[in-house]
């Protein structure tokens, strides 16, 4: 199983003093000779993840808001790490696909071939509206986003391109420089819907399988979680195509599972008395049901049932400091990836 964590920033990033106080600086010119508290908190945290056995860094991306551009991010970050794969976010309908086909080889170049895009059909219309772009619904979102994966694709792997969609038309695309690796960038994405689930798997490599709306405990939620990779195994065999899992739960560690929880709420409020009510309880609390806080033996046992599913990838939700990624990764990850290289080597 591989993990990884949200780089710092106000959209994903709840219990850090370092992006309150990026907030409250952002409509302000910086003290001279200072960088911006969130990319401060990044650099320093991707560092430690690095060091410590993380394997992925996802840059989410809000435009409309205090959030650095996660391109800046990615650029200014990722090539300093050895190991942690950067997972760039992307709205198509925002980004001409050919712009993003040439900063994607860019990074991926600086980063030794370990980059990689999420992709995000998006729903804020009026960050679209004043970033230039639309927020389509139904049938064209994702008729949408299929031209965009197939134009990145087709660029990267070809010395010419022409694509003639609905969407986007290329005559004759080029870029001059190529992925790091023979093997192309991999494409994450996320939906719960039927039809979102069809474009999953027919067009990506990777799919964050979301947390059933109506999980009311643990057991309810491995149950949809099991219900939903089995679903898309069937639609993916269909294609004659695999996708693999990943999830983005909360974590956190304690004594029990109460403390752990007790101990995350004390640390979000202490450090922003007024937080964004909606991300918390559209993002937090549902991750939170996943079963991954508490003492670090229930967590572990909690994680390899879902490694029995057939998740892949943890993506931690997470407060944000590096005493923390420490403590995860020393009670966590280095057992469970200790736990597969012995089955690695028994088999």
């Amino acid at each position: 199983m591989q993990f990884g964590l949200y780089a710092p920033i106000p959209m994903a990033t709840v219990g850090s003093p370092e992006v309150a106080q990026a907030v409250t600086e952002a409509l302000a010119p910086l003290p001279p000779g200072r960088l911006d508290a969130q990319f401060d908190l990044g650099v320093e945290l991707l560092q430690a993840a690095d060091d410590v056995g993380f394997e992925l860094v996802l840059f989410a991306e809000r435009h409309l808001g205090y959030d650095l551009s996660a391109w800046i991010m990615a650029s200014a970050i990722a090539s300093r790490l050895k190991r942690i794969r950067a997972l760039v976010a992307v709205h198509p309908g925002l980004w001409d696909p050919v712009m993003i086909g040439k900063l994607a080889v860019s990074l991926d170049r600086i980063c030794r071939g370990r980059m990689a895009i999420n992709v995000v059909n998006g729903w804020f219309d009026e960050e679209f509206r004043m970033f230039g772009g639309t927020v389509l619904q139904g049938e064209e979102r994702y008729r949408r986003t299929t031209e965009f994966i197939d134009i990145l694709r087709g660029l990267w792997a070809n010395e010419t391109f022409s694509y003639d969609g609905q969407f986007y038309k290329i005559d004759k695309g080029q870029l001059l420089l190529k992925p790091a690796s023979p093997a192309l960038p991999e494409i994450y994405s996320v939906s719960r819907s039927d039809r979102g689930r069809d474009f999953i798997a027919a067009h990506c490599d990777w799919w964050f399988v979301d947390f059933p709306k109506t999980a009311e405990t643990t057991d309810d939620t491995v149950r949809g979680i099991e219900d939903a990779i089995a679903d898309m195994n069937r639609r993916t065999a269909a294609l004659g195509r695999k996708v693999r899992y990943a999830l983005n739960p909360f974590v956190a560690l304690g004594k029990n599972q109460q403390e752990a929880f007790d101990k995350t709420l004390q640390q979000i409020f202490a450090f922003d008395p007024d937080p964004d009510t909606r991300k918390i309880e559209s993002r937090m609390l549902p991750a939170t049901k996943a079963g991954l806080i508490g003492a670090p033996d229930a967590v572990l046992r909690q994680l390899r049932r879902f490694e029995n599913l057939g998740i892949e990838l943890i993506l931690c939700k997470m407060i944000p400091n590096v005493d923390n990624i420490r403590h995860i990764a020393g009670e966590i990850i280095a057992p469970m990836h200790a736990g597969a290289s012995a089955l690695s080597k028994a088999g």
